[in-house]
Formats: C-alpha cells, structure tokens, sequence
C-alpha cells in the first residue's frame, strides 16, 4: 500500500468527520513501549487490531517481518500481503475458518491459532488434515476471569497440549493469556498487582506443562495496561500490546499515558447550536466516534470524547455529552460558562475529538490523514472480517 499526500498539504483541506494521526506522537509511544518490552528480554509481537495498518506496523518494525498478533483473517491477509509472516490469530480458531487460513499457510505464513477446548482443537486437526496444511497451537489461560481461556490450574490444559502434541497437523507450542481485567484497575499499585497477577497465571500454567513432560516454548501475555506497569517478566517469552500505538482516554485514566500522548483523534464541525440546552452539536456522533464509554467507571468521566481546538490544544471543560448517529452533543462541564463556549465555537468551528477507546473509534474509517514532518498523508488500513 501508498501513501498519499493531501494535495493541499493542510489540515484545512480535510472534509469532516475524519480520523487524524500524529506521527510524532505515534513514534514516542512505540518508542517507550519498545523501551519496556528490552528491559525485561521479551519479545513484543504487537497487536494490530488497533491499528490495521502497515504503515503503522512498519514504524513498529522496520524491515523485520513481526511477529504480529491479528484479531481477523482479513487483517492476517492484508499483513501477510505486506511481508509479515510470523502471525498470530488471537481469537479462538473455529474449523470454519480453516480453509481460509490454510490458503495463508500454503502461501508461506507461520499461523498460530489458541484454543481452550478440546473437542475444537480435534476439529482444527481434522480441518487442517483435509486441507494439507500445518499449525501450531497455543493453549489460553484465563488470567483474571475477564474472558475465555482456562484457569492456570485446570488439568485439561496438558490434556489439550498433550492431544496436540499427538497430531501431526498441529504443533503445540505454548500458553497466552490477556489480563482484560486490568483496564478496571484504579491507580497504580493496582496495575502492578495486576501485572503480577497475569505473569504469574501464565508461567503456572507452563511449569505445569513442563512438569508434565511438554515442551512449552512460548509463553505469551500482554495488555497495554500490564505492560506499562509490570515488575517482573521472568518466564515470559513475548509481550501482546495494541492500543499504545495511539494511546486514548480510557489508557490517560489508567495512567498509562497523559492526554498529550494521544496520537488519534476525530477531526469535526460545529453545525448548530442548542443555546437553550446548553449543547453544540458537531458532525461525529456515535459513527464517527463509537458509542464506548469506557471512561464512565474511571476517575474522569469524559462523555464519548475529549474537546480540543481545531490544532489539538484541550478545551478542558468540554466534552462530548451525548451522541446520535451522526450527531455528538458538545457540553460544558463543571466550572466552564456555557454562554462563552457558543461565542468561542461558532458554527463552521473545527475541533478535535480525543477518543475513549482508539480501536472502536478507528475501525469506523477506511484511512489515517497523518501528520507528518513532512506534510499531510493518507495512510489506507483495513476493516472487516
């Protein structure tokens, strides 16, 4: 894929709603996590899922080839089609899918699919046996109750590693976990505990393995939250990480980031004002923005989104109240005066919006319009399924 350069070359040419990117801003929060990810001797295969971009990848990577983690087969097939081989499927593979992903293999590309059941790992084998076609496997831990996966101590997961270890098309290769729960920490110390709590679940479980006589090579783990905070990585061979790339709101109210590091952003209109309301409306409602409202249970609350000026400075006392289709409702919260807003922000005004949750905001968009020291760019990223 392209780049395309704004012809114009100015953010002042871009129709609205749009999604902007901050290169600069991009490269810090790849740079500092990569800072991490050295310091305790792991691996990071970055979850692109956030931003299903190769552009995006290739300032994570450079020439190298990943390891990446995907969330579809569309984005395994669009990666793939860039030079990154070494993929994994981080959604539990279902046999339906497998014909698809063995076109893939065929082609060349190391796919690692995670299981928790053994019924599908047996159907996996079987599909992949019809196909002609070679995977590896890893087992998913439940780290903190937050989704799939089996807890650590559960016996079924040397049934399951060992029943693949057993069958020629599948290669059992590890564990993985994700602590999701972590983005419901509050502070600090939580997030270390919760780190903690996450490392020790998945190198339990590869102990277990091994005191079973399996070979357990890769032991994965990774949130953004975790990472950030985590002490101690000793056991862990690899780190999963998404949303640092952009960074959002839910990450600021979790102290993974400050709001300066917030790489993504809406770019919108001011067309009316509801004086009698208190409420500018603006052209990105719930399409343009998503409807996640992570924020809610965290220590700041900031609606469906976080009020800037048109060059990115944050208008502190505004935040997006409320959003329809196609519309969000722009309020003035605690001490800010509502009249001055309207005068401030008339109609044609253009603001930027900080995101709750990057993934969800992005994923409304076909491409990035970047900000570059260069100029403006349009990076193209893939959606669907």
């Amino acid at each position: 894929m392209h780049n395309s350069a704004n012809p114009s070359g100015s953010l002042s040419a871009l129709t609205t709603p749009c999604l902007l990117l901050d290169e600069a801003r991009l490269q810090r929060n790849i740079d500092r996590m990569n800072v991490r990810a050295d310091m305790f001797g792991v691996q990071l295969r970055p979850h692109v899922k956030t931003a299903k971009s190769t552009q995006v990848a290739r300032r994570i990577f450079g020439d190298a080839t990943g390891p990446i983690t995907v969330s579809t087969l569309r984005e395994a097939e669009y990666f793939f089609a860039d030079g990154f081989d070494d993929i994994l499927y981080a959604v539990s593979m279902v046999p339906a899918k497998v014909a698809r992903a063995a076109a893939l293999a065929r082609a060349g590309a190391r796919l690692r699919f995670v299981t928790d059941d053994m019924a599908n790992a047996q159907a996996i084998a079987a599909a992949a046996e019809r196909e002609g076609v070679h995977f590896e496997m890893l087992v998913e831990i439940d780290a903190d109750g937050h989704r799939a996966g089996l807890r650590p101590d559960d016996s079924r997961i040397v049934d399951i590693a060992r029943s693949l270890q057993s069958t020629p098309q599948l290669r059992f290769a590890g564990v993985m976990t994700h602590a999701g729960a972590s983005y419901d920490c509050v502070g600090a110390a939580a997030l270390r505990v919760h780190a903690r709590l996450e490392r020790d679940a998945v190198v339990h479980a590869a102990q277990a393995l091994r005191d079973a006589g399996l070979a357990c090579e890769c032991v994965s783990l990774g949130s953004t939250p975790t990472l950030t905070f985590v002490e101690d990585l000793s056991g862990v061979t690899e780190a999963r990480v998404g949303v640092y790339v952009f960074n959002d709101l839910v990450q600021s109210n979790l102290g993974v980031c400050r709001l300066d590091d917030i790489a993504l952003s809406v770019l919108t209109t001011v067309v009316s004002h509801k004086r009698d309301t208190g409420r500018l409306i603006v052209d990105a409602g719930g399409l343009a923005l998503s409807k996640d409202h992570g924020t809610a249970r965290q220590a700041i609350d900031y609606g469906y989104g976080q009020v800037c000026s048109e060059d990115g400075h944050v208008l502190p006392g505004l935040r997006v109240c409320e959003v329809n289709q196609e519309h969000g409702l722009i309020a003035a919260v605690a001490d800010t005066d509502a009249a001055a807003m309207f005068d401030a922000l008339p109609i044609g005004t253009r603001l930027r919006l900080l995101p709750n949750h990057a993934c969800m905001t992005a994923a409304a968009y076909e491409s990035y319009h970047v900000d570059t020291a260069c100029g403006w760019e349009q990076w193209p990223r893939c959606n669907g399924w």
